[in-house]
């Protein structure tokens, strides 16, 4: 059995993406409902992040995006960024914790803690770029983490896999010439937000650090499989990394609202145990993964707790 750090905080339920929003707290209730209801595992250990420093937001983002982000939050009233990503009162803080969240997710690993760490978390983040919220996005908590475990714990190789079923373009603009972190990316396509194909491959020392795979509708979990050990494993395989992060969304679950790929829970298990054998192979078994999309809150809690059932064993 695996030590499991579950990261979680309260203030995730306040930020208020707008009404009908499908990025809305009862995500996260429905996961933390269906975690309580079930198996207890004496290897899951539950934390409380703080909120992450400016300095470590400045790693990906530039100091006019912080700055937006904080201000439109402080502004009194919600602030329209993109017709579907919205910022209110509590969102700034919320993200900033998310991201917290994550580097205390990287650090209780790295400092033998724990073996691996699911955090459950809102609002999402690998949509977001530079200098630009977007798709329900205001920090990138992923490449944030990334960028921590290189600087403050000295890592030279970090694998980020991205199974939400829109593509990480944040994600992937933010390393696309660092030959030093490995992006992966299976999302559907055509779809939002219209990035990520083939040919997309990194630039300049990152060409070939990145792998695209774009899908069909109704592709299942017999075609995520077949991706996983044909196209991610070989590529984990040659480029050997250190660390391992997962955008884990839940979104190409069969019943989400918006996709239209049909991965059951157990596709999402499998994922996991593919992803978690490359991990003990290559890293140590270090392993973290941050909750991103996910919008039929059955299928997302039932998918997120296959999901953390297989990291703690």
């Amino acid at each position: 059995m695996s030590r499991t750090a579950l990261i979680h905080h309260p203030v995730f339920n306040e930020h208020d993406a707008g009404p009908g929003h499908p990025e809305c707290p009862q995500r996260l209730a429905s996961i933390l409902a269906a975690i309580e209801s079930g198996p207890r595992h004496d290897g899951l250990v539950s934390l409380v992040p703080e909120a992450a420093p400016e300095q470590s937001l400045l790693a990906i983002h530039s100091p006019k995006h912080v700055a937006a982000v904080k201000s439109w939050s402080e502004a009194g009233r919600p602030v329209t960024i993109t017709a579907d990503t919205l910022v209110s009162e509590h969102t700034f803080q919320a993200a900033t914790h998310a991201t917290g969240g994550a580097l205390l997710a990287v650090d209780e690993i790295m400092a033998g803690r724990s073996d691996n760490a699911f955090c459950l978390h809102r609002p999402p983040g690998h949509h977001a770029e530079h200098e630009q919220c977007m798709g329900f996005c205001y920090l990138n908590h992923v490449a944030i983490a990334a960028r921590h475990l290189q600087q403050q714990h000295g890592l030279d190789r970090v694998a980020i896999i991205d199974w939400d079923v829109h593509h990480g373009n944040g994600t992937q603009h933010s390393f696309d010439e660092d030959p030093s972190v490995f992006f992966f990316s299976v999302h559907e396509h055509p779809l939002y937000p219209g990035t990520g194909m083939r040919e997309e491959r990194g630039l300049g020392a990152g060409l070939g650090k990145t792998l695209n795979v774009p899908v069909p509708s109704g592709y299942g979990d017999s075609d995520y499989e077949r991706v996983f050990l044909e196209e991610l494993q070989p590529a984990i395989e040659t480029f050997d990394p250190q660390f391992i992060l997962i955008s884990a969304g839940f979104d190409a679950h069969a019943r989400d609202p918006l996709s239209s790929i049909c991965l059951s829970e157990g596709g999402f298990e499998r994922m996991t145990e593919i992803v978690l054998q490359l991990a003990h192979q290559h890293c140590q078994g270090r392993l973290a993964s941050l909750l991103e999309g996910g919008y039929d809150n059955q299928a997302t809690a039932a998918s997120a707790t296959a999901h953390l059932n297989t990291l703690v064993g």
